[in-house]
This record gives C-alpha cells, sequence and structure tokens, in this order.
C-alpha cells in the first residue's frame, strides 16, 4: 500500500474563538477538552439531551481557537445548534467557507507530516493531526483552500480520491457521521464511540450524558455497529440483513466487500453468532469484528 492523499469534499471547518470558547464547548460535547492541546486533537459528539446522536467531528487547537471538523453539509446545523447554548458566553462561531479537509493514509504517512514527535503540528497554515480514533486511522489535515497539495507532493505523498479513502477507513470499521449514524436516533456505546475515544465518563456534565451513562453502567448496549464482509451486489443503506424470516441488522455504509452494519446482538446470537451468513437483497453478507473491540458480544445480549 502506498502513503497517498485526498481531498475529502464532505468535510468542512467550523471555527470557535473567544475567551469563553474552550469552557462554551467543555460543557456540551461528549470529550474532556482538558486532553486537546495544539499537540494533540480530539474526536467527540454532540448530542440531544436524551442522549441521541446528532454530531461528531474532530477538534483540533490552533492559537487559542478551536477548529471543528465536520460533515461539510452539515456545518451551518452545528453552529445554529452551538448557538442555542450561547447565551452570554464570549464565543463567536463562524463557518470557514474557505477551508478544506484532506485524509493521508498508509505506511509513513505520520512522520511524512511532520507528526513522528506530536499528534498535531502546524501545516500550510492550518493543522495536520492524527486521527485520534485509531493509531492505524492515519492523518486529517485542515487548511485554507489550495494551501496543501503542494505540500503532499514534497511528502511524497500519491494523490489519490475520496472513495479510496472511504475503502480503507471501511477496512478499519471506522464510522463515517451520518453514512452511518442516524440522526436523534443513534447512541453513543452502540456506535462504539467508547472504544474510538469519542465519550470521557470522568469529565463531568454534557448534554445527553444521563442515558449515555445509564447504558454504559447498567450495561444496556443491545446493538453494536459492526463490519461486514460482503459478497454480492453492494447493499444500499437501510437494506435488512436477514437470516431466514428473521431481521438481525440492519445496513450501513458500504463499498465493494467493505460495509458496516448496525447488529441486534440478541438476534444475532439467537442466529448463531458470528460467522453466520446473512442475506442482505442478492448479497451474502458475514458479520465479523473490529480488530480494535474491547467488549464482549456474548455478555453484552440481554
Amino acid at each position: 500500500m502506498e502513503a497517498n492523499y485526498c481531498l475529502l469534499p464532505g468535510r468542512g471547518v467550523l471555527r470557535l474563538s473567544g475567551a469563553d470558547a474552550r469552557s462554551f464547548l467543555q460543557a456540551l460535547i461528549t470529550r474532556d477538552l482538558d486532553k486537546l492541546s495544539v499537540t494533540e486533537a480530539i474526536y467527540g459528539a454532540l448530542l440531544t439531551p436524551q442522549g441521541k446522536y446528532l454530531f461528531d467531528f474532530f477538534i483540533v487547537q490552533q492559537g487559542d481557537d478551536l477548529l471543528l471538523e465536520a460533515e461539510v453539509g452539515r456545518l451551518d446545523d452545528l453552529a445554529k445548534r452551538l448557538n442555542m447554548y450561547r447565551l452570554r458566553a464570549d464565543v463567536q462561531i463562524e463557518v470557514l467557507s474557505d477551508w478544506e479537509v484532506h485524509a493521508a493514509f498508509g505506511p509513513g504517512v505520520d512522520a511524512a507530516l511532520g507528526l513522528d514527535a506530536a499528534a498535531a503540528t502546524k501545516f500550510a497554515g492550518g493543522l495536520a493531526y492524527q486521527d485520534p480514533r485509531l493509531a492505524d486511522a492515519g492523518v486529517r489535515i485542515v487548511t485554507p483552500a489550495g494551501q496543501a497539495s503542494g505540500k503532499f507532493t514534497a511528502a511524497g505523498l500519491v494523490a489519490t480520491d475520496a472513495a479510496a479513502y472511504d475503502y480503507f477507513r471501511l477496512g478499519l470499521a471506522l464510522p463515517d457521521g451520518g453514512a452511518d449514524l442516524v440522526v436523534d436516533k443513534s447512541l453513543m456505546l452502540e456506535s462504539n464511540f467508547e472504544v474510538l475515544h469519542g465519550v470521557d465518563f470522568d469529565k463531568g456534565c454534557f448534554v445527553g450524558q444521563e442515558l449515555t451513562a445509564r447504558t454504559k453502567y447498567r450495561a444496556l448496549v443491545r446493538k453494536r455497529l459492526l463490519p461486514v464482509l460482503i459478497d454480492g451486489p453492494l447493499p444500499d443503506p437501510g437494506t435488512p440483513l436477514m437470516v431466514g424470516e428473521r431481521e438481525v441488522a440492519s445496513m450501513r455504509s458500504g463499498q465493494k466487500d467493505r460495509g458496516l452494519a448496525l447488529v441486534r446482538l440478541d438476534r444475532l446470537a439467537d442466529a448463531g453468532g458470528l460467522g453466520q451468513s446473512l442475506r442482505a437483497g442478492e448479497a451474502e453478507v458475514t458479520i465479523q469484528m473490529p480488530d480494535w473491540a474491547d467488549f464482549d458480544l456474548n455478555a453484552e445480549v440481554v
């Protein structure tokens, strides 16, 4: 595999500035901003008061400002939601429409982009940072538009497209925002956010904390977003994965022979567990476990 880079046209950048920016965001999101610095990015989410998914994003610090990398088509909605909570806080929220997001992945990209000594660094007027979810997930780069490509070439990286990155992240079983999570419905622990460093349970309050904590401490995880191997035509998102006449899972995003599905753990257990062949339209699908999983599916069956 080559060391590649690509533009991610589906991603954009939101900036929070002002004296209260950090404390303002700290009270809202699932991650502890005490773990964020100019050399360390974090990954987190903003939930509904009922603990359901609204937005997920990467956060990186540039000077005193906070840059949130999120789905570009929902940046305005994210800004509006944050402004609902702003009240009298000294914080300015701005969509950076003239910024862009790249991903770099493959062997040696960390060192090539100057991340051998830190997890985040200045790059082409913006920042490059290691994906905080997984060590193998590569590097993400947020910069003013048009500033980064020459730097990638000079670093020896090979240009590719967003589809190549999408296939790469599916191989790591990493969710991609609204492609894999359902707004106002998905739960963080069912979507593996704790394992992927997206939730802190020792940070104090955040919006939706009560349900999220209850799900964890009462062992109420009844579903899991899991990778699937696909043999046949790629099922559309939402396609049921069936054993006989019973739906065991629902398809989320996918490409070629890789995908993610939201799996009902009790039904998977009744069907015989992992390794069973399921039908999804004209395709045969096998549910797998991520290499990074630290949970026991059998222990979570209620």
